[in-house]
């Protein structure tokens, strides 16, 4: 498994019930895009694989926007049933907003912090991609068809959908790529869309050309899956537990849907294996204060790990090894970041397995708020109970109330004590 934007819901993996063993689970989602994708098509296809839409509507009322009902509707296309998610607007005057008042309207908002973690980013690839394309700053980027109030529910909606289902992972099947124009806020623009070509350009996705003369993937649903899933390709082994149809709004006379497979695939008691590249390059002639820029890119950017290792190098001189741990699906994104911000002009790449545990997140209570405790199971004596308060819990706590970060993680290492050995 990888790393990736995608932020799963807290204590998503759960123990089997009926067994003394802990057998964790990881739920997963695989967008089958056959027929494309789209912000009102995911949110359709959610709804219709299980999300209860009054528990959608009520999470929703978090995000403190007025002026919009959400609701569905039961349809069939090509003789097979789906829903279709449904927007109504108080008000259809249209919206222009940029990057930073959309992200100021889900950071004030009540919603979860996943929530609120993954609409965000979905919002910030969507700001990059149109800036790349009309060659601007991203802070200038103004959002037309996306800004409108319609498109943030049908993105923060399927945030909050991906949340109710626990979600920890999420796949994606190759993108249909149509021919033709669109009518846009900037005038006709061929398909695939520049921004959604943009998308799909920098997460490397394959795409599949389809003789069709309307737009099959718009630029919510690239944003959506480029920046929440974790690979591009046919789906992986798991059970299946729900398939939702979610419809689109052009009517071609085929099943135009969405189609999404739910489910889970069991973790084995003690542990995993994954395959994972190593990205590695010596630096000597670098500013010092560009790294930790270079460290938030790639992370920004889906790096499962970056750190930094003093060495002395050709001459005697002072310098750096850089390494970066990554999924193989990222490595080109990385590998264009690091020559786009450092001065080297090689890196050694290889690739390694890594050997993890399971890890779960427990949420404990104290008298100053709740903690997230990250843990991983004893299963005998070769794999020991180990446990780790989450920094950014401690860390508010302790400026709430004034503690010392120690003690902080103290009280949230004892209460998680208790209440894991009455388990």
């Amino acid at each position: 498994m990888s790393d990736n934007h995608f932020i799963p819901a807290s204590g998503a993996t759960t123990p089997a019930t009926g067994s003394d063993q802990i057998k964790p689970v990881e739920q997963i989602i695989y967008f089958d895009c056959y027929s494309g994708i789209s912000g009102d098509m995911t949110l359709g296809a959610l709804l219709d694989c299980g999300v209860d839409l009054a528990s959608l509507q009520d999470l929703l009322k978090k995000l403190n926007l007025s002026g919009y009902s959400l609701g569905s509707e039961k349809v069939t296309r090509g003789g097979i049933a789906g829903t279709r998610a449904l927007v109504q607007l108080e008000d259809n005057s249209p919206v222009e907003r940029h990057l930073s008042d959309i992200l100021k309207i889900i950071d004030r908002s009540d919603l979860p912090r996943p929530v609120c973690q993954n609409s965000s980013a979905v919002f910030r690839c969507l700001a990059e991609a149109e800036a790349a394309v009309h060659g601007i700053a991203v802070e200038k980027v103004h959002f037309h068809e996306v800004g409108a109030l319609d498109a943030i529910i049908d993105i923060v909606g399927t945030c909050a959908a991906l949340y109710l289902l626990k979600v920890d992972r999420i796949y994606c099947s190759p993108l249909p790529a149509s021919r033709g124009e669109i009518i846009s806020a900037h005038g006709r623009l061929p398909l695939p869309a520049p921004a959604t070509l943009e998308l799909l350009t920098k997460r490397q996705v394959p795409i599949e050309g389809r003789d069709s003369n309307y737009e099959m993937v718009t630029p919510t649903g690239a944003a959506i899956v480029t920046a929440l899933a974790d690979s591009f390709g046919p789906w992986t082994n798991f059970n299946i537990e729900s398939v939702g149809y979610g419809a689109g709004t052009i009517d071609p006379g085929h099943p135009n849907y969405l189609r999404l497979l739910y489910g889970h695939v069991q973790i084995p008691e003690t542990g995993y294996e994954d395959k994972i590249i190593v990205i590695e390059a010596n630096i000597d002639d670098l500013n010092p204060e560009i790294y930790g820029y270079l460290m938030e890119r790639l992370f920004a950017a889906g790096a499962l790990d970056v750190y930094f290792t003093p060495i002395q190098m050709k001459k005697n001189r002072p310098g750096i090894q850089l390494t970066i741990l990554s999924a193989p699906d990222r490595q080109k994104l990385l590998q264009q970041i690091v020559f786009a911000e450092t001065t080297t002009l090689g890196l050694r790449v290889t690739t390694t397995r890594k050997v993890m545990r399971v890890r779960k997140t427990k949420p404990v209570q104290t008298a100053w708020g709740q903690v997230r405790v990250k843990y991983t199971p004893a299963l005998g004596d070769n794999y020991p109970l180990q446990y780790s308060p989450e920094y950014e819990d401690c860390q508010s706590i302790a400026e709430q109330s004034g503690l010392p970060m120690k003690e902080v993680y103290r009280l949230a290492e004892y209460h998680f004590r208790k209440e894991y050995l009455q388990e």
